[in-house]
């Protein structure tokens, strides 16, 4: 029954990775063939003039915030009695995001293997850091999320507002939009209150829930690190963003078109990218045509945005493969290495 259960679990791996290519890869397609052939030639020009010494900057920022990460993960360890070396769990890291480029959500499973195979530290025990660390960034992404709508009231705000009139002759204000969202948060709140106990018996409110409760859980293990090792998580989340967040910037200056632009317009290419993660395998196809869409909103001609919107992806995804290849190799040869300490 475990077999057949784990069998079925590759394949539905499986089935989700082919998805989700195929989702990046018809967005490769559909924006080539939109190309006339002059803007194929100004998109290749422009990736020509890019000045790489910002994309290096860019990729170095990556790898920081990697390493951030891992320093923020080493500290839900402490609680449960272990303090594993910064070099390992920085590897584990990045061996998981090269994990997630093959199949989705494999990354999580393999940082906790190596953490075992270079730390000896139980897989289950990992696997509960990694929830609780998952959770967190879902909230996290949510706050995000609301603050970059605040930020949307801007620039953004009149490209989207001017797109939709496009389409519609008549729109209602902001401030009538606003109201509208306000009252449907109002009732939805009401709702919850109302009928949720009623609705756990079906099966997508129950998963919705749990979620729910998990993330309340992961903030309240949080609070319970300690009050430096809180602040620590509190301090080391924020700068993980920030740093995201100023790849985009850096990535800017590679362009005489975007060098311009600020940490705002930085910011709504991270939401607009962030999106795209989420529709491909690794944002495959999605992610640059999204960073070209939010540059669109300051004005960046479609070729730059979308030879930035590339490079800004590629930069992120070499740092991923080479290092995490790197200490894949690494890992593996010291599970040999224990192995063989073992069969002495």
């Amino acid at each position: 029954m475990n077999n057949e259960k784990i069998t079925k679990g590759r394949w539905g791996d499986i089935l989700k990775m082919v998805v989700f290519l195929d989702i990046g890869f018809f967005f490769i397609y559909w924006f080539l063939l939109k190309l006339e052939p002059e803007q194929k030639r100004d998109i290749w020009q422009a990736f020509l003039d890019a000045n790489y010494l910002w994309v290096v900057a860019a990729m170095a920022c990556c790898l920081l915030s990697h390493y951030v990460r891992a320093l923020r993960w080493r500290l839900l360890y402490k609680p449960i009695g272990y303090q594993p070396s910064r070099g390992n769990t920085f590897g584990s890291v990045v061996v998981a995001y090269l994990a997630n480029l093959a199949f989705p959500r494999a990354g999580e499973v393999m940082r906790c293997a190596t953490m075992r195979t270079s730390e000896n530290i139980p897989l289950e025990r990992s696997l509960g850091t990694v929830v609780t660390e998952r959770l967190i960034d879902m909230l996290a992404f949510v706050i995000i999320v609301l603050i970059g709508m605040l930020a949307m009231f801007g620039q953004a705000k009149d490209w989207l507002y001017n797109m939709l009139s496009q389409k519609y002759d008549t729109l209602p204000n902001m401030w009538v939009i606003g109201g509208v969202v306000v009252a449907i948060a109002a009732l939805t709140f009401a709702a919850y209150k109302l009928l949720w106990h009623r609705l756990l018996h079906i099966g997508i409110f129950k998963k919705i829930d749990n979620l729910i409760r998990g993330m309340v859980d992961g903030v309240k293990s949080i609070l319970h690190l300690g009050g430096r090792n809180t602040l620590l998580f509190i301090v080391y989340s924020i700068i993980i963003y920030f740093l995201y967040i100023l790849g985009g910037l850096i990535i800017f200056q590679a362009f005489e078109a975007t060098c311009g632009l600020g940490m705002g317009a930085a910011f709504v290419v991270y939401l607009f990218g962030s999106v795209g993660m989420t529709f491909s395998q690794g944002g495959i196809g999605v992610y640059p045509v999204l960073v070209q869409l939010a540059l669109d909103i300051y004005g960046v001609p479609m070729e730059v945005g979308a030879a930035c919107g590339w490079i800004l992806w590629g930069s992120q995804q070499a740092v991923v493969i080479v290092i995490g290849a790197a200490y894949l190799i690494y890992f593996s040869l010291r599970k040999r290495r224990n192995i063989a300490t073992i069969n002495e």
